[in-house]
């Protein structure tokens, strides 16, 4: 009996052995790289508007993968392919989290929108939902004639007011078509044209999508300075409660307008239908969540692309010429371009990507926490860290993009190099947090595209190259509006 109780007592200490050798060979692995910062603040006083640019610099001066504090916090800087790789493939599950920042608390719904919840059944739900009822092939292909019909819509507008050159607010026209197509897939109806609502109600959406990403961008120091938070900064969450309120009132007004329809035709229908079956987990808090990101992001992301890709195309008439002419090769001048021939335009597809390259429409791709301890390239990661992914800064890696900071859609036509340069280019994200409607914006922008370009010549105005500047938000828009002169081609006249 002696004997078994010393047996037990050597286990156990053998045991603690064992777990303070593997604790001391965890602690012994490096943080990442990091750089001095103050006390308090950490590296906060480095951030300069805009965010992606200045997290670049810092990357270009310190390296790809950084290790940095801002005030409480501690954030991992992804600045390389190979490091956002790992980070969101290798370790997808651990950094598949969202941190709990106040644009989480209020405009997501207490964290229960399909941006912001944390990964769990919740959000796999809700990214079963979006991908078999908006997302999939097959709903996409069975609305493609929403999609053609609001772009034909909008060359007829501009063909009726097209007198010789004519100067035209693009980024106005492109918000619009695009909330058409995203509205009437979602509730059935359009906002502008024949046969829209119009409006004020419009008007207001439109100040909610812009306001949503204005301040869902902002740098909010409460949520890195608890103190700050609990005195309302500047009065952010203010902000945030004001704007949560004039989004919520909008989405359930759309609700309520569709309460007790029938079938099965939009999206909106669809969430009804299941909220019948289903009270106590579809609750209109619950539908309004998955309306508000199909909404807003759906909206604002497809416009900035087609005004950025037509922005370079302005400033680039060579690459215009050339992807015209592809156009014309392809489809003739007997018809309109169709979503079917897009797999058969791969220039217009090279210009798309190198657009979605130099300007993603989301530089820094969404907020990512680790729910647990976790090695990155040989560096140890604690639980909590925040993961924030430059893409901006990786896609113009001159380690990977020779003269990265021109507009060359070339660089994606030679099979093989295209196929290495997709795979170290994420505009949609990567992992289980990558964007669903990945599908759906290459439909979009490609047919947006190619129709402007069939149907118009285009110019600058007055001579001036177009300002390829950058405001600040969580997308990237223009500094400054695009606005251009366009004349209809001759040929097209007849095609509306």
């Amino acid at each position: 009996m002696e004997n078994f109780h010393v047996a037990i007592v050597l286990f156990t200490v053998l045991v603690l052995i064992i777990h303070y050798l593997v604790t001391q060979t965890k602690s012994k692995k490096p943080s990442p790289p990091t750089l001095p910062s103050l006390p308090i603040l950490g590296h906060l006083h480095l951030l300069k508007k805009p965010i992606h640019r200045s997290l670049a610099a810092l990357a270009a001066l310190h390296g790809p993968l950084l290790s940095l504090r801002f005030g409480s916090r501690r954030v991992l800087l992804v600045s390389s392919a190979a490091f956002a790789d790992e980070c969101l493939s290798k370790n997808d599950a651990t950094f598949a989290y969202r941190p709990q920042f106040l644009a989480g608390k209020h405009l997501g719904y207490n964290y229960t929108t399909m941006v912001w919840a944390p990964y769990g059944d919740h959000w796999r739900n809700l990214r079963r939902i979006t991908a078999v009822e908006v997302f999939s092939t097959a709903r996409l292909n069975s609305i493609s004639h929403i999609r053609r019909e609001e772009i034909f819509a909008m060359m007829r507008t501009l063909m009726s007011e097209s007198v010789g050159y004519t100067k035209v607010n693009l980024k106005t026209r492109l918000f619009e078509l695009v909330l058409n197509i995203m509205m009437r897939m979602i509730a059935g109806k359009r906002y502008y044209g024949d046969g829209s609502v119009g409006g004020e109600e419009a008007r207001k959406f439109q100040e909610i999508v812009e306001e949503t990403f204005a301040v869902s961008g902002a740098t909010n120091l409460g949520d890195f300075l608890p103190a700050l938070r609990v005195v309302d900064y500047k009065g952010s969450e203010k902000r945030l409660v004001r704007l949560q309120k004039r989004r919520d009132e909008f989405l359930q007004g759309l609700i309520d307008e569709h309460r007790g329809g029938g079938g099965r035709k939009s999206t909106m229908e669809v969430l009804l239908s299941l909220q019948k079956s289903d009270p106590e987990y579809y609750t209109d808090e619950i539908i309004k969540g998955i309306l508000v990101v199909l909404l807003s992001a759906g909206t604002d992301t497809s416009a900035l692309t087609i005004e950025w890709a037509m922005s370079l195309l302005l400033n680039h008439p060579r690459v215009l010429s050339k992807v015209r002419a592809e156009l014309d090769h392809q489809i003739g001048s007997n018809r309109l371009i169709q979503e079917s021939d897009l797999p058969n335009l791969p220039y217009l597809q090279c210009i798309i990507k190198e657009t979605l390259r130099l300007y993603p429409a989301a530089p820094i791709l969404p907020a990512h926490v680790s729910s647990q301890d976790c090695t990155v390239s040989g560096y140890h990661v604690p639980r909590g860290t925040i993961l924030l992914v430059n893409l901006w800064a990786m896609h113009r890696d001159g380690k990977v993009w020779p003269e990265p900071d021109e507009f060359r859609p070339e660089r994606f036509m030679e099979q093989e190099e295209a196929k290495e340069k997709e795979e170290v280019m994420i505009p949609f994200g990567l992992g289980r947090r990558k964007c669903p409607g990945e599908g759906l914006a290459w439909r979009v922008v490609g047919l947006a595209l190619g129709s402007l370009v069939q149907c118009f010549d285009w110019d600058v105005v007055d001579g001036e190259p177009v300002d390829l500047g950058e405001a600040s938000g969580l997308t990237m828009p223009k500094a400054q509006p695009l606005v251009a002169m366009c004349k209809v081609r001759e040929h097209m006249k007849d095609k509306m």
